[in-house]
């Protein structure tokens, strides 16, 4: 019997709704007959006398139904709207009987349509019911037992679609609200947390999915933190935004993000300085196909610029972020009501000095947002003489070129592994810092309008490069989850609020300006990895666990990594009108000695010297103090060469 049913449900929807029409026909004739059987018994006149009523009453009520929309709806998943259309089909054929009956026979027994309409809701409408309940019934078997925490409206809703779905059965709801209790909300249990093991025991949920789409992130940590102990793989419904926005249906649970695990609630931007340096603007972003570049644009076309030119040299990049914001705001209006967004796809570099200064020339750019960078440390430590001269070099020409032309406002994206270097990529960014500061301080003098600052913070969640996508995809494939230190510590910010802030602090630039964001608590590595593990329904495999399911490979620090980083170089730092921006107060350098440095540099790099330009990196006023030889590939290559050909003229490093 169930193998049958199944190999209806894989029937395709015209063979159904056939099946379900010859099921119909012969449910219409039976309620026609049995009520006269069982008036007037089976006397051949009457059955001949209402073959004719049945001629005409079925093929009525059959097209009754289907107007109706009875064989639309899928039978599995009939709910109240499918019995009200039952209801008003049954209603329906009943008059086309009376009717029919009565012109046939003259007379019609009042007992007949009421046994008739009895016999149909019962018979149309209670087979599909039963068809739902049956079918419910075998699926159940199948379907993953999970647990709903919260049993407010976003948690009802998402019962019910679980029930149409064939997935997940809901067993009962988690609440923290102690009226609620004990009592029994679309058939299932309402619990608090301290009976969530007993639960676990008694119904063999696996899963547990957070309905909560409005609580605090703060809120969110906590509970996260609660369940950490239990053998549950916890998912979250999206966020309320996104579902009032249409982004996301309730039913799309998603994983734990550590965005979730970090327990940071984001500060909503102030209107005022989001739209200083960007309304009825010509706004550039240099990297806009990057994490941070690409979300300053989103962040950037919500404010009226005049013109958003993005550039970038990667193509696809740059093809993604194009299309994502005109797609947007096209041509018929932003988001809002206002006029329809001026877009630019620009390629390029930014070490291009003549692509630079035509395009800052043609657009007439007001407002340039720096994010152009190559800012993964091992790669740039493999990479050297590129790394510095996209980092260094690429900001020295954008930041020349935008000052000989008035330029308004130039912001730095810069990072908090430009303070008190070890790699290659955080000294670049400290010299970026130098020449922008001693950029400002030569502009003051000779009376250049350009306004320059620049924005340290640290990580951000998601980014390319970020270990977080990483750990879900090392979880996914079943392990190992590779940690490079059992203490490294990092701190971690979303995109769009690191992408507001930066804009913010933007705003707030008097020249020459170091920000500083507040990026909250710092974060063990290894406990993050921890966490996502066991928040996946997973523990983790040690020495104390060598049955759990997932490890934990910690592969030893990378070239130019720091255990921990830091965002100021001094201890001067004052606060700014905004909460999460300060401005720290730091020493810079005499452009004269920012000059000199820049030259020398420019010579090494177009020698390709790697010892030189490292040389130069350590001796100049950066605060570089690599924790490593050099790893450079192609000088390491040359090396092993040299070395065959002069014994001893080089060694290999063992990094």
């Amino acid at each position: 019997m169930r193998d049958m049913v199944f190999r209806l449900l894989e029937l395709n929807r015209f063979q159904k709704r056939l099946i379900m029409l010859l099921a119909d026909s012969a449910m219409l004739i039976f309620c026609i007959f049995t009520p006269i059987f069982l008036e007037k018994g089976f006397s051949l006149p009457n059955t001949f006398s209402y073959i004719s009523v049945a001629a005409f009453v079925v093929p009525i009520s059959l097209v009754v139904f289907v107007k109706l929309g009875l064989y639309r709806a899928i039978v599995r998943y009939v709910g109240d709207q499918a019995l009200i259309a039952v209801m008003k089909g049954c209603v329906l054929s009943s008059i086309a009987y009376i009717a029919v009956v009565f012109v046939l026979q003259s007379k019609v027994q009042p007992i007949l349509p009421a046994l008739y309409f009895s016999m149909l809701v019962i018979s149309i409408g209670g087979s599909r019911f039963f068809v739902r309940l049956y079918v419910q019934a075998l699926s159940k078997k199948t379907r993953k037992k999970v647990i709903i925490y919260g049993a407010g409206e976003s948690g009802i809703q998402l019962n019910k679609a679980l029930i149409m779905g064939k997935e997940y059965e809901a067993v009962c709801f988690l609440e923290d609200r102690k009226s609620l209790y004990g009592t029994n909300l679309a058939g299932l249990e309402v619990a608090p947390l301290a009976e969530l093991p007993s639960i676990i025991v008694r119904t063999g949920a696996t899963q547990i999915f957070l309905a909560m789409p409005s609580i605090t992130k703060a809120r969110m940590k906590e509970i996260l933190e609660s369940l950490q102990c239990f053998p549950l793989h916890v998912r979250i419904i999206p966020n309320l935004s996104d579902l009032v926005n249409g982004k996301a249906r309730i039913e799309e649970v998603r994983d734990v993000e550590a965005e979730d695990l970090l327990g940071r609630d984001a500060v909503d931007p102030v209107p005022k300085l989001m739209e200083k340096c960007i309304k009825n603007r010509v706004v550039l972003v240099t990297g806009a196909g990057g994490s941070i570049g690409s979300e300053l644009c989103r962040q950037i076309a919500n404010y009226q610029p005049s013109a958003l030119l993005m550039l970038d040299n990667c193509e696809y990049a740059l093809y993604r972020i194009e299309r994502e914001i005109h797609d947007r705001h096209n041509e018929t209006g932003s988001p809002g009501g206002h006029p329809a967004l001026k877009t630019k796809a620009l390629l390029g570099s930014v070490c291009d000095e003549k692509r630079i200064t035509k395009i800052i020339k043609t657009f007439k750019v007001e407002t340039i947002y720096h994010a152009a960078a190559f800012k993964h440390v091992p790669m740039v430590e493999h990479n050297i003489v590129d790394g510095v001269k996209n980092n260094t070099l690429g900001t020295f020409n954008i930041a020349k070129i935008a000052q000989q032309n008035k330029v308004s406002t130039f912001v730095l994206v810069s990072t908090d592994k430009a303070v008190r270097p070890t790699n290659v990529m955080g000294a670049s960014k400290r010299l970026a810092e130098l020449i922008l500061q001693g950029l400002s301080e030569h502009g003051k003098k000779t009376g250049e309008s350009t306004t320059f600052c620049m924005v340290r913070f640290g990580n951000v969640l998601e980014s390319s490069g970020s270990v977080v996508p990483l750990f879900r995809a090392q979880i996914a494939e079943g392990g190992p989850v590779t940690v490079t230190h059992p203490e490294i510590i990092r701190y971690f910010m979303t995109i769009p609020e690191a992408a507001q802030l930066v804009i913010q602090a933007g705003s707030l630039a008097r020249g020459g300006d170091v920000f500083v964001l507040d990026m909250g608590e710092p974060v063990k590595i290894a406990d993050l990895a921890k966490k996502l593990i066991r928040l996946m329904g997973l523990e983790v495999r040690s020495e104390e666990q060598p049955d759990g399911d997932i490890e934990i490979e910690y592969t030893g620090l990378r070239p130019g990594e720091k255990l921990f980083e830091e965002l100021l170089i001094g201890d001067n730092v004052l606060g700014t009108e905004h909460s999460r921006i300060m401005r720290a107060e730091e020493a810079s350098l005499p452009w004269k000695q920012v000059e000199m440095m820049l030259k020398t540099l420019i010579e090494k790099l177009d020698n390709f010297d790697c010892v030189a330009v490292r040389e130069l990196l350590l001796n100049f006023e950066a605060g570089y103090r690599p924790n490593h030889d050099i790893c450079d590939l192609v000088w390491l290559e040359q090396a092993l060469q040299n070395a065959d050909k002069v014994p001893g003229s080089a060694k290999v490093y063992n990094l």
